[in-house]
Formats: structure tokens, C-alpha cells, sequence
């Protein structure tokens, strides 16, 4: 029996990221080749609601965008977090030895995230009725 260099191990994936990349750029590459391009003015109009943009597109944005799409986040993780445990909930006292371990285990956390959940509440960042500027 033959032993080979470690590295050989990762032989197939190299095969996989190269064979991904060829296609995405060859794929990109025939249809810009084969594809029209005819630049007219209706081509190149607004399309998403038919008003012309107003400004710059680098504008600023208050800080509260970025902290709801954080949140969004936060609680779809603690969702994705939930789901398995709930899948295997019946099946918790043979994992455990008690189904009520596993229970409280999620009230803690679930108590977590109410207390960051309640703080964000607090400081106003899901009220949008008023405006306090940049936070």
C-alpha cells in the first residue's frame, strides 16, 4: 500500500473550485458574446418605478437601516437556533437523561435574547415615528 502526501487529500476540492470558477467566468464569457447589445433610450431609463433618481446615489443613510438589517439577523440566527431543537425535542431525554433540561436550556436562551430584544426596544432603534437623527 502506497501512502500519499496529506495534501493529495485536497486534490478533489481543488478539482471542484477550478471546475466552478471555468463555468461561472465561460458561462459569463458566451453570453456577453452571443448576447445583443443595443443601447437605446429606453434601455437605459429608471426602471424600477419610472422617476428619474434624485441626487447622489452615496448618499448617507441614518444608522437606523443598518441596525434593523442587523436585527433582522440576529433574530433569523436565533430562529435557525430553535428549529433543530424543536425537531429533536421528544428525543431529548434519551440525549440529556430529561426532557426538562433541554426545556430550560431554551428558556435561557430564549430569556437571552428577550433581554437584548427588550434593550433595543428601550433605546428607540424600532421606533420610527420619531425622529432623533443618527443614533
Amino acid at each position: 500500500m502506497q501512502s500519499h502526501p496529506y495534501t493529495w487529500n485536497y486534490i478533489p476540492l481543488m478539482i471542484q473550485i477550478l471546475v466552478a470558477t471555468g463555468m461561472g467566468c465561460s458561462m459569463t464569457t458566451v453570453s456577453f458574446l452571443i448576447g445583443r447589445h443595443r443601447r437605446i433610450k429606453t434601455k437605459l431609463e429608471a426602471y424600477e418605478c419610472g422617476i428619474p433618481a434624485e441626487g447622489d446615489a452615496r448618499g448617507r443613510f441614518s444608522v437606523r437601516f443598518y441596525m434593523v438589517a442587523m436585527l433582522f439577523i440576529l433574530f433569523d440566527v436565533e430562529a435557525v437556533f430553535m428549529m433543530p431543537w424543536a425537531v429533536i425535542y421528544r428525543q431529548l431525554p434519551a440525549l440529556t437523561g430529561s426532557r426538562l433540561f433541554g426545556f430550560w436550556e431554551m428558556l435561557v436562551y430564549l430569556g437571552f435574547v428577550l433581554v437584548g430584544f427588550f434593550y433595543i426596544w428601550k433605546k428607540g432603534i424600532l421606533d420610527w415615528g420619531t425622529d432623533k437623527g443618527d443614533l
